[in-house]
């Protein structure tokens, strides 16, 4: 059953909470990608699996996504991160693994820097972290001019509409950068990324793991994968991957 949170004022954050009936296991929280909202086939697969080992589990809507408050053109780097922040604080106890699907896995490294004692583990599919800089960078001058001029500019978009992009969005998303130093993360992480990525190179997940001051670093890489890792047998990999975790000392 979808509920409602107010973490602030005139913010109302959607979500679904499963309670883990197993006490000694950690729980789990799903952040989803860019445009992405909480009923996902990753994070619904995912709660199911959750569920059967009695692993809590929680998934959500940004602001701007799905059923929580806010429009997608006013919403920010800055804004999603207080969002997990806040469902992280509020809605789970304990350890728990952090689940990032590209955006999600820009926010889950940096939720994890923010709350080093209760994050067990980190799991990345198709980590985006910087991909503000990475668009930007491609833009040619109209697009500038245009971003500059109107505030706002539209990448076209394999899965519907284009998206639209604000010149608040590139402002705000430069405090949070991660991949021009080393990021100070130190929890075990695992990331999962498809060689046929076509929004998220895989190399992208290779400076990540340059990147990180953790030990405990492995990539999985998926050879016929693409973006969504949507396929049964890239959902049997996530849930075997946080499994794993799970288990650890």
């Amino acid at each position: 059953m979808t509920e409602i949170f107010s973490p602030r004022p005139g913010v109302r954050i959607a979500y679904r909470r499963s309670a883990g009936a197993a006490a000694a296991l950690p729980g789990a929280i799903f952040l989803g990608g860019f445009r992405s909202d909480m009923t996902g086939t990753k994070a619904t697969y995912l709660e199911e699996c959750c569920k059967r080992r009695g692993q809590g589990f929680v998934r959500f809507d940004y602001t701007g996504h799905g059923q929580s408050s806010g429009k997608f053109e006013e919403a920010c780097v800055g804004q999603w991160l207080r969002d997990s922040l806040d469902v992280f604080d509020s809605l789970t106890t304990g350890p728990q693994i952090v689940v990032g699907s590209s955006l999600g896995g820009w926010l889950a490294l940096l939720l994890a820097l923010r709350r080093p004692e209760r994050t067990a583990g980190l799991v990345l599919l198709a980590p985006a972290p910087d991909f503000t800089d990475d668009i930007y960078g491609g833009f040619g001058e109209k697009d500038r001019h245009t971003l500059e001029q109107d505030g706002v500019v539209y990448l076209p978009s394999a899965y519907g509409d284009p998206y639209p992009l604000t010149r608040r969005l590139f402002d705000d998303a430069k405090q949070f950068l991660l991949l021009k130093k080393e990021i100070p993360v130190a929890c075990p992480v695992r990331i999962i990324h498809g060689r046929q990525d076509a929004d998220v190179p895989w190399r992208k997940s290779e400076k990540i793991r340059e990147r990180l001051a953790a030990e405990d670093v492995k990539i999985t890489w998926v050879p016929d994968g693409d973006h969504r890792l949507s396929r049964a047998q890239d959902l049997r990999l996530i849930d075997e991957t946080v499994k794993e975790l799970a288990s650890m000392p």
